[in-house]
């Protein structure tokens, strides 16, 4: 299992299983380092057992008060420096609650806590002396040891920042097609609507007219009767080629569907005689 499907599956934890999964981890490490300590100085006792608890218990709030968390872990790490108990991750749990603090913070946070924790790394080390076999006497490097987590933390909540940015420019970019598309829609919608009152207003205006002319001339000149219905007919004809040229749009748009065929003018005449009319259907399959 690769360390990025670790994290993944850690992240995917309770927020309370993972904190007490991580302060397990980290007790395991800081209690083993306690429990030995180097020659020549003090051995583990139950200050320092009483510390390593409380920095324990601290760390399990580390999401829901990050500084306060940093200062109760420094304190315990710094009173095992002043107590004379030596060790290499001792200084683990404040380790994780500097980090903590940088993830969760702003830069702002980040910057503070990293100033006071390394002014406070490099007193406790003066204090302890310059001893060369204790690492804790030697202020430069002291100061320096609180500022990697912080950093770590920096790097991570920055990219986590960057990729939530990333995310909600894609979610508005999708956001941005979609409207656009659907004004399109509306926009095709319009000129389609525009276009059939166009021909049905225009032409069925012509064709009343026209057939206003027949019905007056029907007796008194039959033959301007005759051509004007034929020009209703055709005007009739025009606005019904027009009229499905434009539907075709949208029916490419709307609806896949084949349009009826000749072959199914047995389902047409079933549904008809379906409701009560009696039709008749006659085949000519003679070449036109």
């Amino acid at each position: 299992m690769t360390l990025d499907r670790l994290a993944a599956r850690v992240r995917a934890l309770p927020p309370i299983v993972a904190d007490l999964l991580v302060v397990a981890v980290v007790g395991a490490f800081t209690t083993a380092d306690a429990a030995v300590n180097e020659p020549g100085y003090r051995q583990a006792d139950a200050l320092t057992w009483a510390l390593l608890a409380v920095s324990l218990a601290a760390l399990a709030c580390r999401r829901r008060w990050p500084v306060p968390v940093v200062c109760v872990t420094g304190a315990a790490c710094a009173g095992w420096a002043l107590h004379g108990h030596i060790g290499e991750l001792l200084n683990l749990p404040v380790i994780v609650a500097l980090y903590t603090v940088a993830v969760l913070g702003d830069r702002r946070c980040t910057l503070w806590t990293g100033a006071v924790a390394a002014t406070v790394s490099g007193l406790v080390a003066l204090k302890v002396g310059r001893d060369v076999v204790n690492p804790q006497g030697l202020p430069v490097l002291e100061m320096v040891w609180p500022l990697v987590p912080l950093l770590l933390g920096e790097v991570v909540r920055t990219r986590r920042e960057l990729l939530a940015e990333y995310a909600a420019r894609a979610a508005r970019a999708e956001e941005d097609r979609e409207r656009e598309a659907a004004r399109r829609v509306r926009q095709e919608r319009v000129r389609v609507a525009r276009e059939i009152h166009d021909i049905l207003a225009h032409t069925v205006s012509a064709m009343t007219v026209q057939a206003g002319v027949a019905l007056d001339a029907l007796d008194a000149a039959p033959e301007v009767s005759r051509q004007a219905m034929t020009q209703v007919r055709a005007s009739g004809k025009e606005a019904v080629r027009e009229l499905r040229a434009t539907l075709s749009v949208l029916r490419a748009a709307e609806s896949t569907a084949p349009a009826p065929r000749l072959d199914q003018l047995d389902e047409l005449v079933a549904g008809v005689e379906a409701g009560g009319v009696r039709v008749s259907l006659r085949r000519d399959t003679r070449a036109a």
